[in-house]
């Protein structure tokens, strides 16, 4: 679907009531570091306006000390660039400039200047911009009534759409109408559920009619690619009200859209952040992939949503990982038998040892098994004592050798790990590999 915005019909389509408020020195302090103050300079000499936008707006009036910061301003970019040039000062990544976004370097910090911008034409990805010198139409555009604030460098924030209360009411809702906002970039759905994450203060406060608009617009999700789809679900499962998000995503009609299986197991996916918690293990410490797979009952499961989100090879491994063996640490009734996985994967199977132990960190904070874990902290996985230059030796055919070395790994396992060299070696039936 095409939208079509009328710039000169936005101030009677979307009710607005400015709200100024002003920011102290000890908060503006957070901000006004000397890269920000000489580039404050730049704009006034040459008569344009610039302000902070949007989420370290959002940082300062939660109490939060912003490190990124956007920055908004009335100059074009052909403007921004003539000024930047006339001042000297080095500029980077030119591809923004068709965004109408100029990033320049100061005081070892980059700073991404924006031009004010109204979306003519949007088809759910991309926009056709054209720009303008006028806030409120810039602030119209913007997703989020918490993402719709400017804060000039006095200190004065400018607060179109009632952003500052719904922040301090820990609400989280669309600037004018979801719908329309979601139908502009159907990505704002999931942005919608992160940002409900970091602001809410309880699992299900969200707007009914927020939620029937994603519901009417989850199928515009298949416009959207794996890779900005991944970007937002990752911080979404290792957020705030991870669980309960994701499983109001599902219930919203989202899954089939960002290649969650139609069987999403919500209820595991519930019990395995509940059990988390109730361990004392941070959610926020453990991988994002660790926490999804709650949701997917095999490796079919897997695959498609690889296919979908186009993860990484370490990412799709871990999933596949605690989805094959959660059971295994689950009814696991003693340490050693999970040395003995450890060993199998970096011993057994030559995976490298770090990853390995990641994995099965992973696998033990799925599983919650919190003993385990501190034990696997303390344990140095011990130096296989025989190689494949040992098995040729004793006169087995180099074909046989990989079967032969097996044979010896499970005996080792058995010795908990105790046998040597020679002992090892003994334990060959020669004749069984001729």
């Amino acid at each position: 679907m095409i939208v079509r915005i009328l710039p000169r019909f936005c101030r009677l389509t979307l009710t607005s009531h400015l709200h100024t408020m002003k920011f102290g020195e000890s908060q503006m302090s957070a901000v006004l570091r000397p890269g920000v103050k000489k580039l404050a300079s730049i704009f006034d000499d040459h008569g344009y306006e610039v302000r902070i936008a949007g989420g370290a707006v959002r940082d300062l009036l939660m109490g939060k000390v912003p490190h990124d910061l956007d920055f908004a301003t009335t100059a074009t970019p052909e403007q921004m660039k003539s000024m930047f040039e006339s001042e000297g000062v080095r500029m980077i990544n030119a591809g923004g400039e068709k965004h109408g976004t100029v990033t320049v370097r100061l005081e070892e910090e980059n700073f991404e200047c924006t031009t004010l911008r109204i979306d003519l034409v949007t088809d759910g990805r991309h926009a056709e911009v054209q720009f303008t010198k006028d806030w409120l139409l810039d602030a119209s555009r913007r997703d989020l009534t918490i993402n719709a604030m400017f804060l000039a460098l006095d200190g004065t924030v400018f607060d179109y759409f009632d952003g500052s209360k719904h922040l301090q009411d820990r609400f989280v809702t669309f600037v004018g109408e979801a719908d329309k906002r979601i139908k502009e970039d159907y990505l704002r759905i999931l942005r919608y559920f992160r940002f409900y994450g970091r602001i809410a203060n309880s699992p299900d406060n969200h707007s009914k009619e927020v939620l029937e608009s994603i519901k009417a617009n989850a199928e515009g999700l298949k416009k959207i690619s794996g890779e900005r789809i991944w970007v937002e679900l990752q911080k979404i499962i290792t957020g705030n009200y991870g669980g309960d998000i994701l499983i109001k995503m599902v219930e919203c009609g989202i899954g089939p859209f960002i290649g969650f299986p139609e069987n999403f197991m919500c209820d595991n996916v519930r019990s395995v952040y509940k059990r988390c918690e109730e361990a004392n293990i941070t959610i926020k410490e453990m991988h994002h992939m660790t926490l999804l797979a709650s949701g997917f009952s095999n490796e079919e499961d897997c695959i498609k949503f690889i296919a979908r989100v186009k993860c990484s090879k370490k990412e799709q491994e871990l999933l596949f990982h605690i989805v094959d063996y959660r059971d295994f640490a689950m009814q696991a009734s003693s340490f050693r038998e999970i040395k003995d996985h450890i060993v199998d994967l970096v011993i057994g199977e030559k995976r490298n040892k770090d990853i390995a132990f990641l994995y099965v960190s992973e696998l033990l904070k799925y599983a919650c098994r919190v003993e385990y874990l501190k034990e696997m902290n303390q344990w140095v996985i011990p130096k296989f004592p025989v190689n494949g230059n040992m098995v040729g030796e004793k006169g087995i055919p180099r074909k046989k050798t990989k079967a032969a070395l097996n044979d010896m790994l499970q005996e080792w396992k058995k010795s908990d790990f105790s046998l040597d060299t020679e002992q090892l070696l003994s334990t060959l039936d020669v004749t069984r590999y001729q």
